[in-house]
């Protein structure tokens, strides 16, 4: 099924600019879900989100925002600088991925409340405001450094049909790169935006059981997301 659903959308990357840029921004999602590297962020924005205490729908959707458009920024430096290298798009070699399995443990054990980190953590801090949404924007600039070979993965049939149309139609091959950045991003912002309209439905606050409880859940998910990372190095 999923064979039949990629190769159904590398034939509409090159059908009439409508379908092709539906098809972008259809890669851009399954670069998220079905990529172990990328799950692995959807806990760490749920459990970041969940620990900012009693903040309004909109702030949950600039925080979720941040944090994907951070992923993208490290991920197009990637990219440009390994293509320029002369190295596989995205490939950063191992050690990569070693420094981000550190941050998810760090961020992990933060979420468990074994490990202090002053950044994650806003509740009724009032100069929190304008930190926090710098500590999203940084997280996500962090993990985008081991999702970048994911990524690419993903995009490399894209960016095929990308290179291939730019010297004529630049501005559609532009476009096509925009779908997909909001694809990907659209999967990241939902997670954390749909945390909070959770949290006000059930009248959570940052102290509330089960509010401990889901971000207890996404320390455990991002720790074995490290575990995940490093796992690669092995394979």
């Amino acid at each position: 099924m999923l064979v039949d659903l990629f190769t159904w959308l590398t034939t509409a990357l090159t059908q009439s600019p409508e379908i092709a840029i539906g098809a972008a921004f259809v890669w851009g999602i399954l670069s998220v879900i079905l990529s172990p590297c990328h799950i692995a962020c959807i806990p760490l924005i749920v459990g970041f989100i969940n620990g900012q205490g009693n903040i309004s729908t909109g702030r949950a959707f600039v925080f979720s925002l941040l944090f994907g458009l951070g992923i993208l920024v490290t991920i197009g430096l990637i990219g440009l600088i390994t293509g320029l290298a002369g190295r596989m798009m995205g490939d950063i070699g191992g050690y990569g991925n070693y420094f981000v399995a550190i941050v998810f443990f760090a961020v992990g054990l933060n979420l468990l409340g074994i490990l202090p980190l002053p950044f994650m953590e806003g509740g009724a801090n009032p100069n929190y405001k304008r930190k926090g949404f710098l500590a999203a924007f940084i997280l996500g600039l962090l993990f985008g450094i081991a999702l970048g070979p994911c990524t690419f993965a993903y995009m490399a049939t894209m960016l095929g049909v990308v290179f291939s149309i730019a010297s004529t139609q630049l501005a559609l091959a532009m476009t096509l790169l925009a779908a997909f950045a909001i694809g990907h991003c659209a999967v990241l912002v939902f997670a954390g935006t749909f945390t909070e309209v959770v949290q006000h439905y059930l009248h959570w606050s940052e102290k509330s059981k089960g509010a401990e409880i889901l971000k207890k859940i996404c320390g455990v998910l991002v720790i074995l997301g490290g575990v995940y990372l490093i796992a690669l190095n092995w394979i």
